[in-house]
């Protein structure tokens, strides 16, 4: 299953799609703008984009330099706009594949599925488990467990952890945490890795005031390591 994200306006073809793509064993998210397309991208960062170019706010093409300044998501571009110099162009900005309407759901799926295969060597599905005391994150399911209960996480909440469990018993910057976890290389504020930290501190059952798994080091970052260590 792959988690993708359609960024199209139009509803009558939205709509259509995602239940198509759902059946056929992906998890789809939508936007219907360039702006919300990006927030999703960066907040739930998808396996792979479906990028329409006629959006409200902005054209696709210009929210596709957007998300190759900041993530290195798969993007096939799918749209009524069949020019080659428009083809070429976008392919050379980054685009992983482009395809014309209309097409069918089996095409787009398809597709999808080319382009995840040719990126394969850098998607998540051979990373190992990761285990830090009785936390276990299985980054191929996207789960974690918690002395053998199963913990919900948002999309975020998890890579924040999977990041910091890929480095246990390491101080980890808030700087570093903002560009690999948020994609965020130019600047951000420390106020967002705190926020989710505090989050993810309830999830797992402590505060910053008696840490288990998570402990701030003021000044610099926050360490993951098993109680006791």
């Amino acid at each position: 299953m792959a988690r993708l994200l359609l960024v199209e306006d139009d509803l009558t073809i939205r709509a259509p799609l995602v239940r198509a793509l759902r059946d056929r064993g992906h998890a789809v998210a939508a936007a219907s703008t360039a702006m919300e397309g990006l927030r999703h991208t960066l907040d739930d960062r998808p396996d792979l984009v479906v990028l329409d170019l006629g959006l409200p706010d902005l054209d696709g093409g210009e929210l596709l330099r957007m998300l190759r300044a900041v993530s290195a998501v798969p993007v096939i571009v799918a749209t009524a706009r069949d020019d080659e110099r428009e083809i070429v162009r976008l392919l050379d900005a980054g685009a992983d594949d482009y395809l014309v309407k209309p097409f069918t759901a089996a095409q787009l799926d398809a597709r999808v599925r080319a382009v995840l295969r040719r990126g394969g060597a850098e998607r998540p599905d051979g990373e190992p488990v990761l285990v830090v005391g009785g936390l276990r994150i299985d980054p191929r399911a996207r789960q974690v467990t918690l002395d053998g209960t199963p913990v919900e996480l948002t999309p975020r909440e998890f890579d924040l952890l999977h990041h910091l469990a890929g480095r246990p018993g390491t101080v980890v910057t808030k700087r570093e945490l903002l560009t690999e976890v948020w994609q965020i290389p130019y600047g951000g504020a420390d106020k967002t890795v705190d926020v989710h930290l505090s989050w993810l501190r309830r999830k797992l059952g402590e505060n910053a005031q008696q840490p288990r798994y998570l402990h701030t080091v003021r000044g610099v970052g926050v360490r993951l390591a098993a109680p006791g260590t």
